[in-house]
């Protein structure tokens, strides 16, 4: 078995590379700097009670400026001052927020939900709550993102769910329906194209609560998040080789419907070479009894994939010289032939086919600490062991709370290196805009979706989902 050490890949800026995106971003700025296009100024909407509303106009004052580190952090590369979102540096715009771009909900409406008995009916009349204010903001301001300020008393409310029974006999069919309340509320506002951002009041209040990031950990992450939501923005890019030929990565994953029945659907993720998410919805797949394992026809993987380059061409004005296609179960024949057919039918000669799983196997290293992050085992010419989570030298710990795993790359079909498919895929452990941490454990094409058919399944087969990742995250 071959063991080596995958460097840490770097992210590009308006003024320079870096492997941290909080560095990065601090001292070079924030990428779509570069492009003419871009705006300087942010309007944020906003929706909660009067006391959510003042919590978020002082948080959004505080994050205009630099907020100190956690003066007990030892690590400051894990824990760097938050650099302010202004015109002058960093983001390099500037966030408008004011009375006449927020709503308030009563005190008396969240009194009268919670006095609802049933579970079910409070969430859909919470939802239904800050819904007409979402519409009234979209259709009435000019927002480019509305923050949905939750009261704790109303979120304990409406958070927890009833698991699904057991049942006891194989005939037995108990009705079910799973009712989240921030994925229905994101689902029911998608038709406004207006991105949200949903967070508890306790978490903008300026006294420190038990079990919450640090105030400039918090910022950095949030703003983040609503810088890219109000796009079409682009914090980072993986700073790639120009003299590669260009490729595009996709996601091909599934997600049950609400009441947990067999029927899963398709859902692809293809990410440009800018990063930019787009999200396709693909059709129902049918799970055969002798495997529980979805799998596309060749019908619907030809079409699926030949939606998703449709998507980038439309982007980026041709379409990719290599795909490389992610998948966390296994190709199928058919699946592999439907899309290679879509790919040979608009000219893409390079299809790359890689199963990213986790994996039981472990790696140990001398001393107290996990293996490295971009420690890559081969265990034979297809499949090898990447560590995108574990001890990191900039860091200089391992942040996690438990052991890490590394995951498995079975390489089913390539044009390049197994190494170079295992360093493709690290860098795209970094492309997840909502996490400023930059040690994420699986490609942003796999690790984004469970996020997407959260909020997808809550839309009907009628409803047109948006194809930005702003919108699931």
């Amino acid at each position: 078995m071959n063991v080596e050490h995958l460097p840490e890949p770097r992210l590009l800026f308006a003024g320079g590379t870096h492997i941290c995106p909080r560095r990065g971003i601090a001292e070079y700025g924030v990428f779509d700097q570069t492009q003419a296009t871009r705006r300087s100024e942010i309007y944020v909407g906003g929706v909660g009670t009067s006391n959510c509303i003042d919590l978020l106009d002082a948080w959004l004052k505080r994050c205009g400026g630099v907020i100190a580190a956690a003066s007990d952090v030892k690590q400051e590369n894990l824990r760097l001052p938050f650099c302010g979102f202004n015109r002058s540096r960093g983001f390099g715009a500037d966030m408008n927020f004011s009375a006449d771009l927020s709503r308030t909900i009563r005190n008396s409406e969240v009194k009268a939900i919670l006095d609802i008995k049933d579970r079910k009916q409070r969430v859909r009349e919470a939802v239904e709550l800050y819904y007409e204010h979402i519409k009234f903001l979209a259709q009435n301001r000019h927002v480019d993102v509305v923050v949905c300020v939750i009261p704790k008393k109303l979120y304990e409310g409406v958070a927890s769910e009833d698991p699904p029974r057991e049942h006891t006999l194989a005939t037995e069919v108990e009705a079910y329906e799973e009712l989240n309340f921030r994925r229905a509320l994101k689902a029911k506002a998608m038709p406004f194209a207006k991105p949200l951002q949903l967070v508890l009041d306790v978490s903008l209040n300026a006294a420190r609560v038990a079990g919450q990031q640090d105030d400039a950990t918090k910022a950095w992450n949030f703003c983040t998040a609503l810088y890219y939501k109000s796009g079409p923005t682009i914090p980072w890019k993986l700073n790639q080789d120009n003299a590669r030929a260009s490729s595009c990565a996709v996601g091909i994953s599934f997600y049950r419907s609400r009441d947990r029945r067999t029927l899963s659907t398709s859902l692809a993720q293809i990410f440009d070479e800018l990063g930019n998410g787009l999200i396709l919805r693909g059709t129902p797949v049918e799970l055969d009894k002798d495997d529980r394992s979805p799998r596309l026809s060749e019908g619907q993987a030809h079409s699926l994939l030949t939606a998703a380059l449709n998507e980038y061409r439309v982007a980026l004005r041709n379409y990719p010289a290599r795909v490389v296609i992610h998948k966390s179960s296994h190709f199928s024949d058919a699946e592999i032939s439907g899309l290679e057919s879509a790919a040979q039918e608009v000219n893409i000669d390079i299809v790359d086919f890689v199963t990213v799983m986790d994996s039981k196997l472990r790696l140990f290293r001398d001393g107290n600490y996990p293996p490295y992050r971009g420690t890559l085992a081969q265990l034979d010419d297809h499949r090898q062991l990447l560590y995108t989570r574990g001890s990191v030298w900039y860091y200089e710990t391992y942040p996690g709370l438990y052991v890490p795993k590394p995951i498995e790359l079975r390489v089913v079909k390539s044009e390049e290196s197994p190494s170079y498919i295992a360093k493709e895929v690290l860098g795209l452990t970094k492309m997840n805009w909502n996490n400023t941490q930059f040690d994420g454990k699986y490609p942003v094409t796999l690790g984004c979706s469970r996020k997407v058919g959260e909020i997808m399944k809550y839309l009907t087969d009628r409803d047109a989902p948006q194809i930005r990742y702003g919108y699931y995250m």
